[in-house]
């Protein structure tokens, strides 16, 4: 029988009771991901920050998931402002460097990002055990 397991992340929990990503057996699913500092509980004051900010996170989440990058198969992305691309593909790359083996992405703009954020994500990946 297949457990779900919360992955709690220190400094970047939600306001809502939901954890930062669920695990049920090689499929780990996040909630929302944002350009959170987790030693302030702040946002980075623009989107470069907060892109950046976010790929560290989702590195985060990832670990305490028991899963690298490589395990990671689809992002999804809101902004607010879609000319804050400029600031994410270098993050996406630098992630993400071989262009054959990278997931697939979907980004969306969304002008009510909650907490007052630029950029968001949330991340599906399948972990090989």
């Amino acid at each position: 029988m297949l457990k779900r397991r919360s992955i709690e992340i220190p400094g970047l929990e939600h306001t809502h009771p939901i954890p930062n990503a669920s695990r049920v057996g090689p499929l780990l699913v996040t909630g929302g991901i944002y350009g959170k500092d987790p030693a302030t509980g702040q946002l980075a004051p623009d989107a470069a920050g907060q892109c950046k900010l976010m790929f560290e996170n989702i590195r985060r989440v990832l670990e305490a998931g028991g899963a690298t990058p490589e395990h990671v198969v689809k992002v999804n992305v809101w902004m607010k402002n879609k000319d804050d691309r400029v600031h994410l593909n270098p993050e996406w790359l630098a992630m993400f460097p071989n262009p054959h083996s990278r997931p697939a992405r979907h980004t969306f703009l969304d002008a009510d990002q909650p907490y007052g954020a630029l950029v968001s994500c949330e991340v599906i990946a399948v972990i090989a055990e």
